[in-house]
């Protein structure tokens, strides 16, 4: 089966979608290149004993594949929210 890339909804969101990745995963420690923030995948699975390598990982768990994802997509969401926490604030003045 072929790699699936997944795409915003909005494909404008991109570029800020990644610099988020790599600003919230730069803030927990990991080295994240600008170039290609998705790379920080690698580092998470290695720090949490998932053997996750570039190319093919069909034998990688769902469940394992979803703890290196929820990682960086929980630290994202929780960024998101305080962002939006701070904006309503300013908004309420």
């Amino acid at each position: 089966m072929a790699r699936r890339k997944r795409q915003p909804i909005v494909p404008e969101a991109r570029e800020g979608l990644d610099k988020l990745k790599a600003k919230v995963m730069r803030e927990a420690g990991y080295n994240v290149s600008e170039q290609s923030p998705d790379d920080v995948k690698y580092e998470v699975a290695k720090d949490m004993g998932v053997q996750l390598g570039k190319g093919y990982n069909g034998t990688i768990t769902s469940k394992d594949a979803g703890r290196v994802g929820g990682q960086i997509g929980g630290r994202m969401v929780k960024e998101l929210i305080q962002q939006a926490k701070a904006n309503l604030g300013k908004q309420a003045r």
